[in-house]
């Protein structure tokens, strides 16, 4: 039976571990097992069906495909941690929402076990196992016939390390400066009594987005939910806009707007589960 592991055990790593646990043995390591959060861990765990290691080298001591699924802050640095843990015949899975240059570093540490830059392409859920996964490193084709096999969405992408990624980066460019300028403009529309306005002339001009529907809940739900995380994939977007020549300013305007939102709500001591049914409106309105 094929055993994979799981370093990193939060959204993504959580809803991917479950579903291929009902094809296959599961094995997770999370840093939180060694905190005080490690009781509700181990509840996810068994609610979940997969195994939780001990230490790091004992989830992927017998695994064939270890999944990194990280923060992007210490995606390099587990994918660093991890290399010397492996042999040849295993695989580790690079998820993490880094800079093209970042994947390229983390794969030189990989000295026996194969490194494979994975981009993913869309939030994990609801799509989950769905969820479309760009495939890139030396022998990726073959991968990605064997990942499609276990129920995943997977399509090679590239050999070269990074490549794949930088297509994700660039994505991400535009997708969390979407979440940060909504976050702004409908803060800014709301105290001044003119979002109603606002979003039908977004409408007007953008019909097909839905501006007059959930699509503000969403994006600004997204920062709500996730900004510290996605704050930090940002910075490396601008990392990668600065190896290639580029300044970044409108991405550095993004960080500072995904990570001031959840400051503030930290300040407040308001979590996003208080927000559940979760309106725009709302967190607006208790922010101000």
């Amino acid at each position: 039976m094929t055993q994979i592991a799981f370093i990193g055990f939060g959204e993504a790593g959580g809803i991917l571990a479950r579903d291929l646990a009902a094809r296959c043995r599961v094995v997770i390591w999370d840093k939180k097992l060694n905190g005080e959060a490690r009781e509700a861990m181990l509840e996810k765990a068994r609610a979940a069906g997969v195994h939780a290691a001990s230490t790091l080298a004992q989830a992927v001591a017998d695994a064939t495909l270890i999944f990194s699924t990280v923060t992007a802050s210490s995606a390099l640095e587990v994918a660093q941690e991890t290399a010397p843990l492996l042999q040849a015949q295993q695989t580790f899975l690079d998820l993490n929402s880094v800079a093209p240059d970042t994947k390229r570093r983390a794969a030189q540490s990989f000295t026996h076990a194969r490194y494979i830059d994975v981009a993913v392409m869309a939030p994990v859920p609801p799509a989950r196992l769905a969820t479309p996964l760009l495939i890139g490193g030396r022998d990726g084709d073959a991968l990605t016939a064997q990942l499609n096999a276990l129920g995943l969405n997977a399509r090679y992408g590239a050999q070269e390390i990074g490549r794949v990624s930088a297509i994700k980066m660039c994505r991400s460019v535009m997708i969390k400066g979407l979440e940060a300028l909504t976050t702004e403009c409908l803060s800014a529309a709301r105290s001044y009594n003119v979002e109603n306005e606002v979003l039908a002339s977004l409408h007007a001009s953008f019909p097909s987005l839905g501006w007059n529907g959930d699509l503000p809940d969403y994006l600004i739900s997204r920062v709500a939910e996730h900004g510290a995380r996605r704050a930090a994939e940002v910075r490396e977007v601008v990392s990668m806009l600065n190896d290639a020549g580029l300044e970044g300013w409108m991405s550095r305007g993004t960080v500072e707007t995904q990570q001031q939102l959840v400051d503030k709500m930290a300040q407040q001591q308001l979590r996003y589960a208080d927000l559940a049914p979760f309106r725009w409106q709302t967190l607006v309105d208790k922010l101000s």
